[in-house]
């Protein structure tokens, strides 16, 4: 498995090349900004890509989504849940005070318990809404890894005071859906450093064993 998660944009969101070095195929997971670099990453590891998923439709993880596409022609994946928050790029853009890039058109929506075959990788959707009512997860039950959007974060959760967020909502998510996993499952979150299941049961604040708080970020 070829994988490379790195910082794009001024909000560093994580964006991750996730390919298969037998086939060459690959996808490109939430692609914020950068889209060069991405580009630049396929080549190197001789990678074509065979989709483009988004964990959620806020602007820094979709915003170079649309250029990428063009790029390499590859669908976008989005839940259906989360079209209206991508159909309102340009408010997302003037809340940061910044240009709207263009939307990408979406290809594909995906579900809860829908499986991914990119090469001999196989990625499972989990519908992990709170953060936004369409955000997923992306497991890989092979590999125990795990691509968690904004939903958890290391010692962290998503916020939930953008529109769409629901702070119940979202720890439902972690704590049904995530919290399920085996605890060893390293976790890739949208922002940060990675985590593992384990850790985040035991000592994330909002989530946790001994989470009372509310999320603030």
């Amino acid at each position: 498995m070829i994988r490379e998660t790195f910082p794009v944009g001024w909000l560093a969101s994580n964006c991750t090349v996730l390919g298969d070095a037998e086939s060459g195929e690959a996808v490109v997971i939430d692609p914020g900004d950068q889209w060069e670099d991405i580009v630049a990453v396929l080549k190197s590891h001789r990678l074509a890509v065979r989709g483009i998923l988004l964990t959620h439709a806020h602007l820094d993880h979709v915003g170079d989504a649309a250029q990428l596409k063009r790029h390499t022609g590859a669908p976008v994946y989005l839940h259906p849940s989360d079209r209206w928050l991508l159909a309102h790029l340009s408010e997302q853009a003037r809340w940061l005070g910044i240009s709207p890039p263009d939307p990408p058109e979406v290809d594909v929506d995906y579900r809860d318990g829908d499986e991914l075959q990119i090469g001999s990788l196989r990625l499972v959707v989990l519908h992990t809404p709170g953060h936004t009512p369409g955000s997923v997860s992306l497991w890989l039950p092979e590999h125990n890894l795990l691509f968690s959007g904004d939903t958890l974060f290391r010692e962290s959760v998503g916020r939930t005071d953008l529109p769409g967020g629901d702070t119940e909502q979202l720890l439902h998510s972690i704590r049904s859906k995530l919290f399920c996993l085996p605890a060893d499952t390293e976790v890739v979150p949208g922002h940060g450093p990675t985590t593992t299941i384990g850790h985040e049961k035991r000592f994330n604040p909002f989530a946790g064993e001994t989470g009372e708080r509310f999320p603030a970020l």
